[in-house]
């Protein structure tokens, strides 16, 4: 924890006894400073006057900053979302256009189209699971019995808030249930293994974090004043986390899909080494061999061909 935020517990439950919010916080502090210090006369006229802009100044464009850049990325995503909905129209348009075509070239397209179902059969026909599989999917190992099913974003749908999860980070959402809100109505504590939610006078989450997060990363919002948004930046981003806090109910990591998180962001290096994980993990809950086991298995296969004089039949390999 950093010099600066060693005092937030101590600012944060201050801002909690203030009704007024952040202008009776401020009121508090400066009478604090009149009353109990010579932080006005000490350094003559206007010197108290001078520190406390210069200091306004800075953090207003350290916040300023962090306002900006925040909002230059959540319009860079609505930029990217709005060409993917207008790509995605304009294909459907020009799909649904009717052509004139003669015969000869009705006869070619009718082709392509018959090419691409036969195609397509046999790609489902291939990906299509045996009986044996779908009962594998379906048996849960004992230790998972009980476990939720992950979300559409691999976290968990709760009765308050849910929460999704990619390797790098989680995102919290937390729906408002009594009208509008303020951010001064909003309690939210990030701290690197504890997370506490508190709108108005409800306390929606306080608990300890399953694993830990990076509080320079991290960062809170109030969306119209509706929604409270909480961003975690994972510390570990080599695992999936089964609970967001430790009273949460756990989810079944094993049923995780990967497609749904960020793996293409990942170094090529970090990339390989996730998708062997993950590649070992469906190995072993198909009972079939990971990726290391076939690699010995087929040199020991290799082996026995090029030997074929010599007797493996006591042999035994792990």
């Amino acid at each position: 924890m950093s010099d600066v935020e060693k005092f937030d517990g101590m600012f944060f439950t201050l801002a909690q006894q203030c009704q007024g919010g952040m202008v009776e916080v401020l009121d508090t502090f400066f009478s604090f400073l009149a009353r109990k210090t010579d932080f006005y006369t000490g350094g003559g006229k206007g010197a108290a006057e001078k520190i406390v802009i210069d200091k306004f100044k800075k953090y207003e464009s350290l916040a300023q900053q962090k306002h900006d850049k925040e909002t230059a990325e959540r319009e860079e995503a609505d930029r990217v979302r709005r060409e993917k909905l207008k790509k995605k129209k304009e294909e459907e348009e020009q799909s649904s256009k009717i052509v004139e075509v003669n015969d000869e070239e009705a006869e070619r397209i009718q082709a392509e189209i018959e090419a691409k179902k036969k195609a397509k059969t046999q790609e489902v026909v291939k990906s299509e699971p045996t009986k044996q599989e779908e009962k594998k999917e379906d048996e849960e190992d004992e230790e998972d019995k009980g476990k939720l099913k992950p979300n559409y974003g691999n976290g968990a749908d709760l009765e308050n808030y849910k929460w999704s999860q990619s390797l790098q980070d989680i995102d919290l959402t937390v729906p408002v249930k009594t009208g509008r809100v303020k951010g001064r109505d909003c309690v939210i504590e990030i701290k690197k293994n504890h997370l506490k939610v508190k709108i108005l006078n409800q306390v929606i989450i306080d608990g300890d974090l399953q694993h830990e997060v990076k509080l320079e990363d991290s960062s809170w919002t109030l969306e119209d004043g509706k929604t409270v948004l909480v961003h975690l930046e994972k510390i570990n981003k080599m695992e999936w986390w089964s609970k967001l806090v430790m009273t949460d109910p756990e989810i079944n990591t094993k049923k995780v899909n990967p497609e749904n998180s960020k793996l293409s962001d990942l170094d090529g290096e970090t990339r390989s080494m996730v998708e062997k994980m993950m590649y070992d993990q469906r190995q072993k809950e198909m009972g079939l061999p990971t990726s290391d086991e076939q690699k010995k298995q087929d040199v020991m296969k290799k082996f026995m061909e090029q030997h074929p004089e010599m007797d493996f039949s006591k042999c035994k390999f792990n």
